[in-house]
Formats: structure tokens, C-alpha cells, sequence
């Protein structure tokens, strides 16, 4: 393939072979609202990996252990815990129906043997164990066998319960629910690197929690004008250092990111750094400031550089330069000339995620027609890729593909006015230390590896 670049591990001077690994969800082509992936999330230890749709559903796939016959193969992930996360609402106040969507899962440190999550829809953010059960108790005194209450004067001898193996159950259970503390719709949660406190971001305000304490959160940011009229632009997506436990960063339908240190004030409606590219006036258009919304930012995982999505490029800042990004790389620059009908069918609202790779040499990020892009950093190239059941077959290599913008088209191209607007890939995620990817397409989840030797 040529070159999508470097992941967790190093690729040897070679570009990565990047190899179709597994597809999970059904193949029908009439796609039911509730199964549509809505987020996805690795664990820390990448040996996870969590999805959550629109019906409120978090599935949790869990990476089988390694082939010792075959050492080569990677373990596959198969489904681990399947759990209802939100129900839908209704806000009797305000008379608005609260959609069970998860919109984000972020993953906690592992501490214990548990796992625990923190997924949110647009008003609730709950806090989730997922723990392991392989024992169970038997021989009480007090109840029979089958659970009922003994009649205690019938009872003439003591006995000490003993565990018993049972068949090991999974079970994923709410400890925390922190509720009531956004007016708008979430967009963002982000876990500190204290591992004691996270964010929660909606369109105008931003909120600092403890995970301990689900009855008050401290609002941090809050760009809500007196007169509603004034409003100018809305948050669209916040992010805490992986290292610095003190900074954070918010992201704006401007086009902006602002660095806030909670070090120098407790509110942060003063920014230390203010990250943004100056508009080149002859390319200035009707869709200008609608196309340079950020719907994404990531810090990679040194905590040196940050990337930004909006909705033609993905761009990477040093977080010591403020003036321009080091790095752009053009996404789809081939639908500039296709914004009027995106204006018309709401597809230049999507929004794109975007992820590094573990050790920040490659990003990744979505586009339509089941295509997401990757680009090397260190060799300044791109590719870009399908997510298809097409070429499903085990260890199949993917072939990248092209886009004719016009003229002749060649035989191994496709047309843009023949790609598929309805089939985008806004959610995917890497491994934090392998190359694997996992990529969502509406209602499957593509997992994709590279070709181990």
C-alpha cells in the first residue's frame, strides 16, 4: 500500500500493508435508526474496545488471547458485554425529547480486575462497571438452595458458605450518574490525567467533575452572551492534556482552539493560547465559516501536538506555534466544488472524527462513500481506504483507492459524482500501542490490521 504510515510499532522503514481482520453487525441493507454507531473507544490497554449507537446499546468487544499454534495471527475481538446505557427521556419543562444516542464513551485507567466507562448521551453522563463473576456462594444458613427464606427455628446446625465455578458472567452496572448539569447538548467528555476528575463540554459551557461526586460539577468555561442574540459561535469539542493535568482545550465553530491552564483562574473564559489560521481572503466563500468548524480535536499521545478536524481537512498544531498549523492534509479537497448540493442534503454539518496512532506518527481520520484517509506524517503520504464487505475475506489486502475529480476517469478510479453521501465513516479509533484500527460504517464495525508477515 503506499504508505499510511506508522502506528504503535514501527514499521521497519516499510509502508504498512494495511490487512482486513474482522466486520461485526448485520449485512441488511434496510438499517434500523438504533443500530447506527454512534462513538468508539479503545481501552487504555487497547485489549477493549467499546461502541455505542443511537438505540443507547454500549457493546463491548473483548480481544481473544493469542494463537500459540499460529503465532502470527492476532487476537480477534468478540462481544464481551452488551448493555441498555440510556433510555430515552422527555423534558417535561423545556417539552423536548432526550435522545438515548451515545454520543461519547471514554475509558477510566484500569485499577482492579473491574472496568469502568464513562458514556453520555446529550444530557446524562454515567460512570459504568464492568466486572467478571466465575463463583458463586452456596450452603447459606438462612435461605434454601433455590433462594427462599429457611424458618431460622428450624435451623440446628451452623454452616460456612462456600464458593462454587459457575459459567463466568460479564456484568455491567451504573455507580455513578451525574445528571442535571447541562442546558445544552453534550459533546465532549474528556478524563483528566489525574484519573480523579473529567470534563463535559456542551455547545456553550464547560464543566469540571469529580468522579466521586455526581451532585455538583464547577463550570470552567461558560461563552454564553447576556443576549442570546449575540452569539457568534458555540463549542464544539474539549479535550484534557494527556500529561498536564492543569490544561485543556476547547474547540469552536469558528474555526479556533483555545488552550485554558486551570492554574491561572477558576473560571476560563480567559485562554492562555489561541490557536488559529488565518483565512486566506480569495478562497473566502458563502460556506467559508461553515467548513471551518472544528468537529474534532485530538492531543497526541506526547502531549506535544494537537490535530483538528473540520470539514475538508484534518490539520496538526504544535502546541508552542499559535499562528498556523504545521501540518495540513486535505481530506476530500475534491467536494469543494460539490458544497452547494452538501449545503442542500445537511451533509457539510457531519461531523468527523479524527485519531493518531499510538506512537503519533499517523493519523486517521473518515470521508463518504465507506472511505476513510490515513497520512504518514514522517513521509508526508497519504492513502485512502474502504470500508467494504466486498473484500471481507480474512487477511485481504486493502487496495487504496482513488477519486476522479474529472476528465478521464482510469479503470481502478471512482467518479465523485458517483460516491455515496449516505455511507460516511465519522467515528473510528487505533490501538494505542498495535496497528489496529477499528472503523465504524453506519451499522458495522470494520477491524483492520496490518500484514504481519
Amino acid at each position: 500500500m503506499a504508505g499510511a504510515g506508522g502506528g504503535g510499532c514501527p514499521a521497519g522503514g516499510n509502508d504498512l500493508q494495511w490487512c482486513f481482520s474482522q466486520v461485526k453487525g448485520a449485512v441488511d441493507e434496510d438499517v434500523a435508526e438504533a443500530d447506527i454507531i454512534s462513538t468508539v473507544e479503545f481501552n487504555y490497554s487497547g485489549d477493549l474496545l467499546a461502541t455505542g449507537d443511537k438505540g443507547g446499546r454500549v457493546v463491548i468487544f473483548q480481544r481473544e488471547q493469542e494463537n500459540k499454534s499460529r503465532p502470527h495471527s492476532r487476537g480477534e475481538y468478540n462481544v464481551y458485554s452488551t448493555f441498555q446505557s440510556h433510555e430515552p427521556e422527555f423534558d417535561y419543562l423545556k417539552s423536548l425529547e432526550i435522545e438515548e444516542k451515545i454520543n461519547k464513551i471514554r475509558w477510566l485507567p484500569q485499577q482492579n480486575a473491574a472496568h469502568f466507562l464513562l458514556s453520555t448521551n446529550d444530557k446524562t453522563i454515567k460512570l459504568w462497571k464492568i466486572s467478571e463473576r466465575d463463583k458463586r456462594a452456596e450452603g447459606y444458613n438462612l435461605k434454601d438452595e433455590d433462594g427462599r427464606l429457611r424458618d431460622p427455628f428450624r435451623i440446628t446446625a451452623l454452616r460456612v458458605p462456600i464458593l462454587k465455578p459457575m459459567d463466568l458472567m460479564v456484568e455491567a452496572s451504573p455507580r455513578r450518574i451525574f445528571a442535571n448539569a447541562h442546558t445544552y447538548h453534550i459533546n465532549s467528555i474528556s478524563v483528566n490525567s489525574d484519573h480523579e476528575t473529567y470534563l463535559s463540554a456542551d455547545d456553550l459551557r464547560i464543566n469540571l467533575w469529580h468522579l466521586e461526586v455526581t451532585d455538583r460539577s464547577f463550570n470552567i468555561v461558560d461563552i454564553k452572551p447576556v443576549n442570546m442574540e449575540e452569539l457568534t459561535e458555540v463549542i464544539t469539542a474539549a479535550e484534557f492534556h494527556p500529561l498536564q493535568c492543569n490544561v485543556f482545550v476547547y474547540s469552536s465553530s469558528k474555526g479556533t482552539i483555545r488552550l485554558c491552564d486551570m492554574r491561572s483562574s477558576a473560571l476560563c473564559d480567559r485562554h492562555s493560547k489561541f490557536f488559529e489560521e488565518p483565512e486566506d481572503p480569495s478562497s473566502r466563500s458563502f460556506f467559508s465559516e461553515i467548513i471551518s468548524s472544528i468537529s474534532d480535536v485530538k492531543f497526541s499521545h506526547s502531549g506535544r501536538y494537537m490535530m483538528t478536524r473540520d470539514y475538508l481537512s484534518v490539520k496538526v498544531w504544535d502546541l508552542n506555534m499559535e499562528s498556523r498549523p504545521v501540518e495540513t492534509h486535505q481530506v476530500h479537497e475534491y467536494l469543494r466544488s460539490k458544497l452547494c448540493s452538501l449545503y442542500e442534503n445537511d451533509c457539510v454539518f457531519d461531523k468527523f472524527e479524527c485519531c493518531w496512532s499510538g506512537s503519533d506518527s499517523a493519523i486517521m481520520t473518515g470521508s463518504y462513500n465507506n472511505f476513510f484517509r490515513m497520512f504518514d506524517r514522517n513521509t508526508r503520504r497519504d492513502v485512502t481506504l474502504e470500508a467494504s464487505r466486498e473484500n471481507s475475506k480474512p487477511r485481504a489486502s486493502l487496495k487504496p483507492r482513488k477519486v476522479c475529480t474529472g476528465g478521464k476517469r482510469k479503470k481502478d478510479e471512482i467518479s465523485v459524482d458517483s460516491l455515496d453521501f449516505n455511507k460516511k465513516i465519522l467515528h473510528t479509533a487505533w490501538h494505542p500501542a498495535e496497528n489496529v484500527i477499528a472503523v465504524a460504517a453506519t451499522n458495522n464495525l470494520y477491524i483492520f490490521q496490518d500484514k504481519v508477515n
